[in-house]
């Protein structure tokens, strides 16, 4: 089931995974996600151990340390536990469809240090020949944050998601710049919220149509804009963050017809 992989990963097995479910056949399917994700623990070796410990219950297929190097911990044909409770498109068993990257970063508990450049060039290569084998679509390489808005905030809004797009890998459209004028945020209703709503769960995201601007939809909006509006991420929909999404339907419209 599982492409030759031209990326040069070590094998560190962890025991933490099991069968794709939802196929074909034998049930067992093929990824069509790739979901990025950062550690959120101080130490790069203590968070690799916890991926590996079965009494954890979870675990990536790949882990990349600050220094780039790369370890593959679940072969990409199985059932990596990295989503837990998510949801994108319809989909709710997220960790059957995807394949999921672990980062080494301490995350906003240790203040979101920048990812090193060594990192990211040996993330993206990763990314990059992940996504070659499985044809997997701009449209459906996400952050943690996408499929679990609220539970997760992870990679966070330091990860250089256009750099990722210009070399190929995931979705990007430049964010309108951030001015003034009209918004919406938690209490209003109606329906320019239920468009809005609309909206997201277009792109993807799980959100109920029903005009009222909760702190679901709140959750929702800081989540898009940790990965396609990062320069201001507080869960109020302005001008900018309404038209990125836009623009960002735009360009999924036109990435799944080319």
């Amino acid at each position: 089931m599982t492409p030759d992989s031209r990326f040069a990963a070590k094998v560190f097995p962890s025991p933490n995974h099991g069968e794709r479910r939802g196929g074909s056949g034998d049930g067992n399917r093929r990824p069509d996600m790739l979901i990025l994700h950062y550690t959120g623990m101080p130490v790069a070796g203590e968070a690799l151990q916890w991926l590996c410990n079965p009494v954890s219950q979870v675990s990536s297929h790949y882990f990349v340390f600050e220094n780039g190097h790369t370890l593959q911990l679940v072969p990409e044909g199985r059932r990596a536990w990295h989503a837990g409770a998510s949801h994108w498109a319809g989909e709710t068993d997220i960790n059957s469809c995807s394949i999921g990257i672990e980062i080494a970063n301490p995350g906003h508990p240790g203040g979101l240090p920048d990812f090193p450049a060594e990192q990211i060039a040996a993330t993206l290569n990763l990314c990059r020949d992940i996504c070659e084998r499985w044809s997997i679509p701009p449209e459906r390489v996400l952050a943690h944050s996408d499929i679990a808005p609220g539970r997760k905030i992870d990679p966070g809004e330091k990860f250089p998601w256009r750099r990722f797009a210009e070399g190929g890998v995931g979705l990007w459209s430049e964010p309108a710049p951030i001015r003034g004028g009209r918004f919406f945020a938690r209490g209003d209703s109606g329906q320019p919220v239920e468009a809005l709503q609309a909206m997201f769960a277009m792109l993807g995201y799980a959100i109920a149509v029903d005009g009222a601007y909760d702190e679901r939809l709140e959750a929702v909006v800081a989540a898009f804009q940790r990965h396609w509006r990062q320069d201001k991420v507080d869960g109020v929909a302005d001008a900018s963050t309404i038209t990125t999404l836009r623009d960002l339907l735009a360009a999924t419209q036109s990435a799944r017809s080319a």
